[in-house]
Formats: structure tokens, sequence, C-alpha cells
């Protein structure tokens, strides 16, 4: 078999492989990307896009109940599901192409298949063999499901977007970003949710404020949570129903329909990894070092396949910075992946950077650090029945007091966040939020007002 030679073959043609390939090929690198499904991976099809679509449908459904408490005469006659679904499928397949189009300007060849290492430096993709010095394997992850009999019964987040209609009652087992964000859209449209804790707590590995806050927020709108419930068995009754079985004897139920979002595993199975010689971790993920590289020379990972911080702005800047480094020139360039920021979207959102006040006492000691909280009902829900409160909290170490925390739950905190992430990868101090003048009358003004 003839094989085509390039300077880099990507596998995956998700975010982080579409960045790497695409900045390669502007410093006039021969690319090839192997992609077997959708480009735009994860987050265009089933996770960031689609999910932002409908968290904005979901924003809408509480703003036309809060609207007759601002004078408005408005008479709501349901929502349509399906219509959401269509315009929101519309829109992906638009930046399918888009994708596309893009690798083509770029002069990056696409190789439609499933990609699979013959050797460390040849990947096959069908009948086509590629021949790089440099491979990236940017495959992303997918949802796990519980080795549990009858789990094949429930949905993942990826069958989330494939719901024809609307659930009345849904379960959703999980306590993490996934778990939450999904089950305030299938709240705020209608259905009756059902959140299935394996502990006691909500977004378990953040700021412990933020967890408790989202909670009664989502308790006051009906959410209904279930403690120490670990399913032992998903079971379909003759109707079609859903019961969960958990530990100790427990059923709960009936559910239309039961979603998994226990996290996430790598997408690695046919890659042939163990022809490359590739190890992977404990845990299926490819371990790398801070340039990307695996344990092989030649073959790097990047994005949710290493395992490491699994948002797409990371795979996106991790791919970038490779290319500029290996490509580009800049010796050093590499992700620096400490005080990443991220937004939960939750209802409402949350924003979220560097250490919780749990770890920045575990970094530096209970004496260094100093801690500034406010909450609030924001100025929104003045006129209106709903009273879910803001909570802010900074977090800062040492004499200077230099910020390595900032966290926020509320109407805007999605928005208002990028900005605080800045000052805090500057280096910013309390004294420098002191010194800045509030916008007012804003949530954001209470970052700089604490005391």
């Amino acid at each position: 078999m003839q094989a085509s030679r390039y300077d880099l073959v990507v596998i995956g043609g998700g975010s982080g492989g579409l960045a790497c390939a695409q900045r390669a090929a502007e410093y006039g690198a021969r690319v090839a990307i192997a992609e077997s499904a959708r480009l735009g991976g994860t987050c265009v099809n089933v996770g960031c896009v689609p999910k932002k679509v409908m968290w904005n449908a979901a924003q809408i459904a509480h703003a036309a109940h809060d609207a007759v408490h601002y004078g408005f005469d408005i008479t709501l006659g349901g929502h349509d599901w399906s219509a959401l679904r269509t315009a929101r499928d519309a829109y992906i397949a638009r930046l399918n192409g888009i994708y596309e189009r893009n690798l083509g300007n770029r002069k990056v060849d696409l190789f439609r298949g499933h990609a699979a290492f013959v050797a460390p430096n040849e990947v096959r993709v069908g009948d086509t063999l590629l021949e790089a010095p440099q491979v990236v394997i940017a495959t992303g992850g997918r949802p796990s499901v519980p080795a549990i009999p009858g789990a094949e019964h429930g949905i993942t987040s990826d069958g989330f977007f494939e719901l024809a209609d609307r659930p009345q009652r849904v379960a959703v087992v999980g306590s993490g970003y996934i778990a939450v964000e999904l089950a305030g859209v299938f709240a705020a449209l209608g259905s009756e949710v059902t959140m299935v804790l394996r502990r006691d707590r909500v977004l378990r590995n953040f700021e412990a404020m933020l967890g408790t806050g989202l909670r009664k927020i989502m308790e006051d709108d009906g959410v209904v949570f279930l403690e120490h419930a670990v399913p032992q068995a998903l079971e379909r009754d003759a109707d079609g129903t859903l019961r969960l079985v958990l530990q100790e004897g427990r059923v709960a139920g009936p559910f239309d329909t039961v979603l998994w979002a226990i996290g996430r595993e790598p997408a690695v199975e046919g890659l042939g990894l163990e022809r490359a010689g590739v190890t992977r971790d404990a845990a299926g993920f490819i371990p790398v070092d801070a340039f990307q590289q695996t344990d092989i020379p030649g073959i790097h990972a990047i994005g949710d396949v290493t395992g490491r911080a699994q948002l797409t702005p990371v795979a996106i800047a991790a791919g970038r910075r490779w290319s500029d480094r290996v490509f580009g020139g800049m010796t050093d360039r590499r992700l620096d992946y400490s005080d990443i920021p991220t937004v939960v979207f939750s209802h409402p959102p949350i924003g979220t950077v560097g250490l919780s006040e749990a770890e920045a006492v575990a970094h530096h000691g209970a004496e260094a650090v100093k801690v500034y909280n406010s909450g609030f009902v924001p100025m929104y829900h003045a006129l209106t029945p709903r009273k879910p409160r803001a909570e802010m909290k900074l977090v800062t170490v040492g004499q200077e007091q230099r910020i390595v925390g900032c966290h926020v739950i509320g109407a805007g905190a999605d928005e208002m966040l990028q900005g605080f992430a800045v000052a805090l990868r500057m280096g910013a101090t309390k004294r420098d939020f002191d010194d800045t003048i509030a916008i007012h009358p804003t949530s954001a003004e209470e970052f700089v007002t604490m005391r």
C-alpha cells in the first residue's frame, strides 16, 4: 500500500484536533486530519454548543414566568421541544459545514473514517496509509454508563440531544456539572426532575459554596434530590416506565427517562495504541508531559483523551500551543493548566477560577488564607416572587492578599467571570479590586466592594 506523507497527522476532528491542525497548516505544515463522525467533536455536536441552545431556551422559560411581575400580559401556550430540536440541529449542521470548509481553506486534508496506528509514525484510515513524523491524538471522550443490569434502558448526555420529545418524569443520576446542567434544562422546560446522588452534594469538585447555593435554588424550583442513592439496576415496566433499584432495597420511580451523568471516559478503542507503544493510565487516559508528549517520541495527545481539565477551550489552547512550538518556532510554548476559568451552565449559572477555600488552606495553610464573601438577591428579582440568591467568594493568600480564587453563582456569572479570570492570572490583589470603581447597579460590582 502506497503511503501518503505529511508533516502532521491529527487523529480526531473535534475542537482540539481542528485547532491543532489548522494552526500547524498556517505555519506551512502539510497536515492530514482523520475523523469518523461529524466534525466538531463532542462540543459542537453533543456538548457545549447544543447545550447552550437548550440553556438559552430554559432561560427564556424563566423570563417568561417572571414577565408578569414586570407588567407584561403573557399567556404561555407551552413549549415545542420538537421545534427547538429541529432548529438546534439545523444550526449544528451549518457549523459542521463551516468546519469542513475551514479545513479546505487552510489546505488541510480531511480523511473520513476510523484511524488506527500501524506503527508509531503510521496511521491507517480505511484503505489509506498516512505517514508523519508527528502524530497528535485528539479523540476526546464519551459519557460513562454504569455496569449494572438494565443500564441500556437509560440515556447519556449524547442521548439527551436525540430526544424527540421532552419526557415528563426524569431521573438524572450524577452530581457533576453535566448532571446539574441537564437537570436544570429539563426542570425549566416543565419536566419533573429527580437528581440521584451517590453522596449528599452536587458539584463536589468545586468550591463548596457553589454546590450548596445551587442545590437550594434547584430545590426551590421543584427539583427533588435523593441522597446516598447508589443504583443497582434499572428496570423497565410493562408500560415502558423505568424504576431505579438502589442500594438497601430502595426503589425510585416511575420515570419516563433516566439519564446517566456519572462521568466521562476516553475514546481510545480501536486506535491500535499498543502497536504504537503508547501506554494508558489506570482510568484509560493517555498520560502526557507538560508539552503534550506521550511516552513515545513523535506521538502527542491533547484534550479530553488525556484526562486533564476536560474543557473545550483547554483542548483548543493545548492544540494551538503545540503547533506554535513544533511548527511555529516558539520553543517553550505550552499550556499552563493552572487557574483555568470555567462556567457551569446551571440555573443560575456558576463561574469559577482558581483555588477553592479548602484548596487554598491545603496549599498555603489556614493562617495565610483570608476569604471574602457576599450574598444577596439580584436586583432582577426585586419584583419577582422567586428569590434565588447570588453568592460570591474571593479567596486570598499572604500579607498582600493576592487573589487565588474567584467564585460566583448568580445571574450573569457566565459573562462576568472572564474578566476576573484575567485579573487573577495577572496577580491581582484585594487592594487592586478595592481600588477599582464599581459599575452600579450590577451583581459584578460586589466583587470589588467586598469587606
